[in-house]
């Protein structure tokens, strides 16, 4: 395989927790792919890329020199021109995260030279408020969003609602709380549920996003109810919160966005 195949660098990993980690890549001699706020990119690495120890064996031969791709959402902000930043979890039977999880900073990754994705702000209407809500890494794309120019938009109030397991799992929970101690339109909502695990008695919730919802709980920091008048709502992550979700705000007369009929729920589905 040739060398330019893999034609970016790791240049920063955290570990979040044990399953998840940020990684930061940068481009090799060649420019950063522009974007917006809450698309996705591919990342690959060949077939011969060793897998992460803790990992289950390939499930299928692979082939050597072939690249297996994925797509991430971008969580650095589209401002950010030396790096692009990707929040991922470790999947032990996948095909691409048991390898990309075996790499150390310096060591080389192919990065898509293009950005796609629908799951924009800009599907929403100036003066309308945003819920964002996620699982897991699914919150990638808001924080992608809130430091880009989500906070200094047209857009008036904005909540994250991000649930795990454990509170180790809330990526980004320091930048989000940060944020709310400092600005008046934005709130974070984490959510957790098995507070049992945690070594410090976790203060905030322990609800399904669902019931959050039901419970009012937008209603409870806005002052106000979000309506599909005056909110838009971000759906991102696990398939059973998307769908559970979509249903909920369905019945209180929110409708899904496509491209033929524009709507106030917006769902990631790649």
């Amino acid at each position: 395989m040739a060398d330019n195949t893999l034609n970016s660098i790791i240049t920063s990993i955290i570990q979040v927790s044990p399953t998840m980690k940020i990684f930061r890549i940068s481009a090799d001699g060649w420019d950063l792919p522009v974007f917006e706020a809450g698309q996705f990119a591919a990342l690959a690495l060949p077939g011969s890329a060793p897998r992460h120890p803790d990992a289950d064996p390939d499930r299928e031969a692979v082939e050597p020199d072939k690249l297996i791709k994925r797509v991430y959402s971008i969580a650095s902000s589209s401002k950010a021109k030396d790096y692009i930043e990707f929040y991922i979890t470790f999947v032990r039977s996948g095909s691409l995260t048991p390898r990309l999880f075996n790499l150390e900073i310096g060591d080389r990754i192919h990065l898509g030279k293009k950005a796609v994705g629908m799951f924009t702000l800009d599907q929403v209407p100036a003066g309308n408020n945003i819920v964002l809500v996620a699982t897991g890494t699914g919150i990638a794309p808001y924080i992608s969003m809130v430091r880009s120019n989500a906070l200094q938009s047209d857009k008036n109030k904005i909540a994250v609602i991000h649930g795990a397991a454990n509170s180790w799992d809330l990526g980004y929970s320091s930048e989000l709380n940060l944020i709310e101690s400092i600005s008046d339109k934005f709130n974070y909502l984490p959510t957790i549920l098995e507070p049992d695990k945690e070594p410090v008695k976790w203060a905030r919730d322990t609800r399904f996003i669902e019931e959050m919802w039901n419970a009012k709980v937008i209603e409870e920091v806005w002052g106000f109810k979000p309506t599909p008048e005056n909110t838009h709502v971000f759906l991102c992550g696990n398939p059973k919160m998307t769908s559970g979700m979509t249903a909920t705000l369905e019945k209180e007369g929110f409708i899904e966005h496509s491209r033929k009929t524009p709507g106030h729920i917006h769902v990631e589905k790649w």
